[in-house]
């Protein structure tokens, strides 16, 4: 692993984004001369990568930087940099960050999207067609189990996209319904703050217990717009449901009243709809499991090879 200056910049382990103006400078300082083949994973700078004509560079693109396109203005709010000088600069790097992104989508010969969500945003964003491939899930990791118990779960980082504190107000309002959460996050304690007695708090857990609370949920609850969302599929992958927001990657990973059930807003009503329609549903944990290997570590390394050899074939052949 060979990393870049700011690396070694100070604090920059605990707080790189404060050096977000330098990462455009400090991804195009790797030199890959050497290299015949480029693959590049990027859900901002990577895909800026500096490549000549007798190269191929092929970007499996996670999103489009979201804090410069989509999640501009709520970046901004949360980072407290909306207003006042401070703001007025951030908003000037970003513009730059977002002129510097588009200007090196023409570094990138071939571009993968993680799900059609995502192909559908670099065709807005960059105007590019990608083809699709969905990111590996460790499915064997995960064991199925067919007997469920009497509680609902959900697993995040508590920041505030992942709606964690919706979640847990919607359970408030359902007192006779389990809640076990796991995760850690600046938004914790503010979050087990609001939460009733119905509602149990794990903070951090263990692969092991994150593995047996998936098992033996009755669902797995998701409240953020995800790019594709590699947790829900592993709560799948235990033959567990899903009780999931209907928007971004879930749609295409979860079957709608077959693995998992979706609500339509990002609200706590809108999510005790949903939980009272699912309790109505018989689900089938084998088929919930059969669903989840689609999205198999294996499956991924053989889409992946199938693409690169054949672009790199057809690479070799026009040059």
């Amino acid at each position: 692993v060979k990393t870049s200056f700011i690396q070694k910049l100070p604090t920059a382990k605990s707080n790189h984004r404060k050096f977000l103006q330098l990462f455009p400078y400090a991804i195009e300082q790797f030199n890959l001369n050497e290299y015949d083949l480029i693959l590049s994973s990027s859900a901002s700078i990577a895909k800026g990568v500096l490549t000549n004509q007798d190269q191929l560079h092929i970007c499996y693109c996670h999103s489009p930087m979201r804090y410069a396109w989509d999640l501009y203005h709520q970046y901004l709010m949360e980072a407290g940099l909306n207003k006042g000088i401070k703001g007025m600069y951030a908003k000037y790097v970003l513009h730059k960050m977002r002129n510097w992104d588009i200007n090196s989508t023409n570094r990138v010969d071939y571009f993968i999207a993680n799900s059609e969500y995502i192909a559908r945003r670099i065709k807005k964003v960059y105007r590019r067609e990608s083809n699709v491939i969905y990111p590996p899930v460790n499915t064997r990791a995960f064991t199925f189990m067919a007997q469920k118990d009497d509680y609902y779960f959900t697993a995040s980082r508590m920041v505030p996209y992942k709606k964690i504190d919706l979640i847990v107000r919607a359970f408030n309002d359902m007192p006779s319904k389990k809640l076990i959460v796991a995760g850690t996050g600046p938004d914790f304690e503010k979050i087990k703050k609001i939460a009733k007695e119905n509602i149990q708090f794990l903070g951090f857990i263990s692969d092991d217990d994150l593995k047996k609370n998936m098992q033996e949920a009755k669902a797995f609850v998701y409240a953020a717009e995800e790019d594709f969302g590699i947790v829900p599929v592993e709560a799948q992958a235990c033959g567990t449901p899903v009780i999931g927001f209907g928007k971004g990657g879930l749609l295409e990973t979860v079957l709608s009243n077959k693995t998992g059930v979706f609500f339509k807003e990002q609200t706590s009503t809108s999510l005790i709809e949903a939980v009272t329609y699912f309790e109505k549903i018989k689900f089938d944990a084998e088929l919930i499991r059969l669903h989840a290997e689609k999205f198999s570590k294996e499956r991924f390394e053989q889409e992946m090879k199938v693409y690169v050899e054949n672009r790199y074939s057809a690479f070799c052949t026009g040059r």
